[in-house]
């Protein structure tokens, strides 16, 4: 009898779960057949798990997380001998814990090692060893996607125009794995250690090609950085439009990246990017070199500017609230992203994000945190801190409330109204006159997608 396979997904940012049909592919070319569920789009599949020897749950972002340890004690309930293994990149950063609320394993993202764990539950082997430090996974499957819920029940792609709101069907790919780069705020570099793994071009191709039958007709690349290798990101981009020319992208990169590689935005933009995501997450001098971001105000203006003028849209975000952020600096990222017309570009749920401590967070081990952590918050899986300015903290709760308010309304709010409320309750947290109401800007709004995008912090 063989044994049963359990792959669970909480959340991707309303996604179809891209490391979740990956782990499937790998498991069914070694012969086991997966059940996958994402829990976030359908029921737990309680048969499914009652009959699992294996039970993978899939976290490679805190939310995720988060989902996955409150449904863990439902899991064991339904099966109590299995084996339940939490995968993605936050797993290893809370090994211990995890392992503390009744896991059997974590591990990163390593699709491989299932492989290897399934094989040895089924033939009654002890578990194999954990993939050491820095060992790169090997991708060399397409990920399969028939198990999970069709595309048209995950994000779109919003695209406005004369006659409405065109609601695109959007796919994911992942082109690249890992980052380059060693932000300290990142959850990546405690896994990656500055290392990254290109995917095969033909397998991304392979899988657009499979997700463009299934109805996708844009596509956002997972990767944490698309242009680390810049050679390799063009090899995807030109495949995928020259094989699907009518179909339209977005990825992700550093400001850095946008400025080095800018002459390719205009290529880039004729082979269907409608927009690009840049974790810009501060204006303050201070704050962006505690973070080791390797950029300063001045280079995000310019790459702004670069991006617009190859016709594609720049979507910044943000990590607003830091330790080091005074009330000087909230309002001028809040003036600067009114002066650059960024309401429409940016989701304002970025400027209530407070800076996310997850265990294994090399800010940690800085000077600078030290005098504003008040210990681990073993339930919420991060550090917790205080800001030295109290005003800060309720500025924080306020901007919070009012986007969730935002959120509520019948239809949501314009993002320039929510703003604007921002905008006055930053002022007034500050003890400074309200700002004039914004000029109006009659243009179409730039694409996005209708689930808003976090970096390597999440409201909770």
């Amino acid at each position: 009898m063989g044994l049963g396979v359990v792959l669970l997904s909480c959340y991707e940012l309303g996604r179809q779960p891209q490391q979740l049909a990956s782990a499937a592919a790998a498991l069914e070319r070694a012969g086991f057949s997966p059940v996958l569920c994402d829990v976030s789009i359908t029921k737990l599949d309680e048969a499914a798990v009652r009959a699992a020897g294996l039970v993978v749950i899939s976290v490679p972002m805190h939310t995720a997380l988060r989902i996955g340890l409150e449904l863990l004690p439902r899991v064991r309930a339904l099966a109590p001998r299995a084996h339940i293994c939490f995968q993605g990149l936050y797993a290893p950063l809370n090994a211990e814990l995890l392992r503390a609320s009744g896991a059997d394993s974590a591990v990163g993202e390593h699709e491989g090692w299932l492989v290897e764990l399934a094989e040895a539950l089924k033939a009654g082997r002890a578990v194999p060893g954990l993939p050491t430090a820095g060992s790169r996974p090997r991708i060399d499957v397409v990920p399969a996607r028939g198990g999970l819920p069709a595309l048209e029940k995950y994000g779109r792609l919003l695209v406005a125009g004369e006659a409405g709101v065109e609601r695109r069907v959007a796919g994911t790919l992942e082109a690249t794995r890992g980052c380059l780069h060693l932000c300290r705020h990142c959850p990546i570099p405690p896994v990656w250690n500055g290392r990254f793994v290109a995917v095969p071009v033909e397998l991304v191709l392979e899988d657009a090609r499979r997700q463009v039958v299934a109805g996708a007709r844009h596509f956002s690349f997972s990767d944490p950085d698309f242009l680390n290798g810049p050679g390799h990101a063009m090899a995807v981009a030109r495949g995928l439009h020259a094989q699907h020319p009518e179909v339209t992208f977005d990825f992700t990169a550093k400001v850095e990246h946008l400025l080095a590689r800018r002459a390719l935005l205009p290529e880039l933009a004729a082979l269907g990017c409608v927009f690009i995501v840049s974790a810009v997450e501060a204006l303050s001098p201070l704050v962006l070199d505690v973070l080791a971001k390797g950029h300063v105000r001045a280079d995000v203006e310019v790459a702004l500017a670069a991006v617009r003028a190859a016709g594609i849209s720049l979507r910044p975000t943000f990590v607003p609230f830091t330790p080091w952020t005074t009330m000087a600096d909230y309002l001028e990222l809040v003036g600067w992203l009114r002066e650059n017309g960024l309401e429409d570009e940016v989701d304002p749920v970025q400027l209530s994000i407070r800076l996310l401590l997850p265990p294994g967070s090399l800010l940690l081990a800085r000077s600078e945190l030290q005098p504003h952590l008040r210990g681990l918050d073993a339930a919420g899986l991060q550090h917790r801190w205080v800001h030295p300015d109290p005003r800060m903290d309720a500025l924080a709760d306020t901007v919070t409330a009012l986007c969730e308010e935002a959120a509520t309304l019948p239809g949501g709010q314009e993002p320039a109204q929510t703003f604007a409320r921002i905008h006055a309750a930053a002022a007034q947290a500050a003890g400074v006159a309200a700002p004039p109401p914004a000029p109006v800007r009659r243009r179409v709004p730039p694409p996005r997608l209708s689930e808003a995008w976090f970096c390597c912090a999440e409201p909770t």
